[in-house]
Parts: C-alpha cells; sequence; structure tokens
C-alpha cells in the first residue's frame, strides 16, 4: 500500500501554481449549485404547497403551475450540466476530472489515500491526505451523488410523464410503474432531495475545513481553477517554528 510519505514526495516535485479544474467542471459545478436550489424550493412546495395565494391575485388560481414550470425548466439546465459533466469526465478531462477519481478503490494508492481521509475525518489522523483533486474519499462520495443525480433525473421524468400518458417521457419511463408504484417513486424522489440537502452542508463545512488545513486554495480553486502545492516539508518546518514561538511565550507565563 502507498503511504502518505510517498504521496507527499510525489507532490512536492509539483510544488507551485497548478491548474485543476478546467472550465467546464467549474460551470457545472455552479449551474449545478444553482438548480438544485430551485429545484429543491420549488419541489417542495410541489409536494407540500406552503404559500396560500389569494385567488384575487392575477396569478393566484395558476400558482401552482408557475411554481411547476420553474421547477420543469430548472430540471431541463441540470440535465444539461449533467450531461456536459458525463462527458467530460470520460472524454474530454484532465485527470482530476475523470470518471476514474469516482471509483478510487481499484488501486492500491487510491484505497491508501481512502483510508487516510477517513482516518482524518474520524481524528484519528491529524493531517489530511496530500493530493491535488479530491481525496480517495470524497471523490467515492461525489461518485454516490453522482448516482443521486441520476435518480432524480429519473424519479422526476417519470413523475412528468405521469402528466401526460403517451407522451416522450411517459414512453421512456412508464415500464418502472408495474414494478415500483408511484406513490414509492414521488417518496423516493422527495427522499433524495433532502439527502442531497444534508450533503451539500457537509460539502460546504468539509471544503472550509480542507481549505484551512491545506492551504492550497481550494476554496478559490472552485472560481478559478488553479490550486497551489507548498512544498509539505516547508509546511512542516513551518508549523514546527510557529509551535517553538508559541512555547517560547508561554514560557514567562509559567515561570509566574
Amino acid at each position: 500500500m502507498t503511504t502518505h510519505s510517498t504521496h507527499v514526495h510525489h507532490l512536492s516535485k509539483e510544488a507551485g501554481r497548478i491548474y485543476v479544474w478546467q472550465v467546464p467542471v467549474r460551470l457545472t459545478h455552479w449551474v449545478n449549485f444553482f438548480t438544485i436550489i430551485v429545484l429543491s424550493l420549488t419541489g417542495y412546495y410541489i409536494a407540500n404547497p406552503y404559500v396560500q395565494v389569494s385567488a384575487r391575485e392575477a396569478y393566484g388560481p395558476y400558482f401552482m403551475g408557475h411554481v411547476r414550470f420553474v421547477h420543469f425548466m430548472a430540471a431541463y439546465i441540470f440535465v444539461a450540466s449533467l450531461l456536459l459533466r458525463t462527458y467530460w469526465a470520460f472524454w474530454g478531462g484532465n485527470q482530476w476530472a475523470s470518471w476514474r477519481a469516482l471509483v478510487p478503490f481499484f488501486t492500491p494508492e487510491g484505497r491508501g489515500i481512502a483510508k487516510e481521509a477517513f482516518q482524518y475525518y474520524m481524528f484519528i489522523q491529524r493531517e489530511p491526505p496530500t493530493v491535488l483533486g479530491h481525496n480517495a474519499l470524497a471523490g467515492f462520495t461525489y461518485g454516490i451523488i453522482v448516482l443521486y443525480y441520476f435518480i432524480q433525473v429519473f424519479t422526476g421524468f417519470a413523475l412528468l410523464g405521469m402528466a401526460d400518458p403517451g407522451g416522450l417521457w411517459w414512453n421512456l419511463t412508464s415500464w418502472v410503474f408495474p414494478l415500483i408504484s408511484s406513490q414509492y417513486i414521488r417518496l423516493l424522489h422527495h427522499i433524495v432531495m433532502w439527502l442531497l440537502c444534508a450533503f451539500a452542508i457537509h460539502h460546504v463545512y468539509s471544503a472550509f475545513l480542507v481549505d484551512a488545513e491545506e492551504a492550497n486554495g481550494l476554496m478559490s480553486s472552485i472560481f478559478s481553477g488553479w490550486k497551489f502545492r507548498v512544498d509539505p516539508h516547508k509546511i512542516e518546518e513551518h508549523k514546527e517554528r510557529s509551535a517553538k514561538a508559541k512555547a517560547t511565550k508561554t514560557e514567562p507565563l509559567k515561570e509566574k
């Protein structure tokens, strides 16, 4: 199994400014971000109308129709983003955008990094694994999230097809209803929405955490595409100097 020191030695050769996240990766990230917000808000309203609009308002009698229209438009944009990102993962992207980042357990190195990431998140290991793209555990998690995306797309269009029997989406998805009732399809669509919301909270938290720990421009890289790799040995030297300086400041207090 590849050790953490091996990862550090390999990455120390790449010290400097490195272009990691290409334009399609960043574009689809932010399109997904905004469309998922719109889809969640409108989808929750469709399932549980929490706003009562007076029929006296011009838009009142058809307010649900407007919400559904926004939901469908956001869904089509989301599908386009998902198709672009899928294409980029298989044919157009660099090593950090590749589909292989979502299935890291096929290689000893991937399994080693996944173990280190798990130990870090479980507070067993102090430092996160030193990688440029996603660590192996994060990549595997994103693979599950992509699966959730496809589940949402399929169940969403299956529910849409019910409103137009004989239409395109009905012909593509109606085979599922003899296997699973429409109410369970609707429930699955709703549950996955909450799972994605929960993931978003953890995703933002872990992004800020790892950005602070690695000090490599993680948060800014999703805007610019560039990350920074500082020689890990220099990082350790800086931490040692900081620890010594802190200890020196506390010594007079202990003498008193």
